[in-house]
C-alpha cells in the first residue's frame, strides 16, 4: 500500500476508472450479443436497430480510450456483414 498521499489517491482513482471501463465493456458486449441474437432469429428490424446501438457504443469506447480503433472497425465490419447478408436472404 502506498504511503504518499497522492499515490493513495491514484490507487483509488485507478480502481474507479477500472470499474467504469469494465462496466462499459460489459454493456458493449451485451449489445453485440443482441445483434447476434436478432440475426439468429432472422429479425431484420431488430438487428438493424441493435446494430445502430452497437455502432454508437463502439465509437464511444474508442473515444474514451477503452478500445483501439481497429477493434471497433473490425466489429462494425463483422456485424454489418451479418446484418446485410441476412437482409439479402430475406429479400
Amino acid at each position: 500500500m502506498p504511503q504518499i498521499k497522492s499515490k493513495k489517491k491514484r490507487v483509488l482513482t485507478n480502481a474507479k476508472a477500472a470499474m467504469l471501463a469494465k462496466s462499459k465493456k460489459t454493456v458493449l458486449k451485451n449489445s453485440i450479443k443482441k445483434v447476434n441474437q436478432a440475426v439468429a432469429n432472422n429479425d431484420v428490424d431488430a438487428a438493424k436497430a441493435a446494430l445502430s446501438v452497437v455502432y454508437k457504443r463502439l465509437d464511444a469506447s474508442v473515444t474514451s480510450g477503452i478500445h483501439h480503433k481497429n477493434y471497433a472497425a473490425r466489429h462494425k465490419s463483422r456485424l454489418s456483414k451479418l446484418v446485410n447478408n441476412m437482409s439479402k436472404v430475406e429479400a
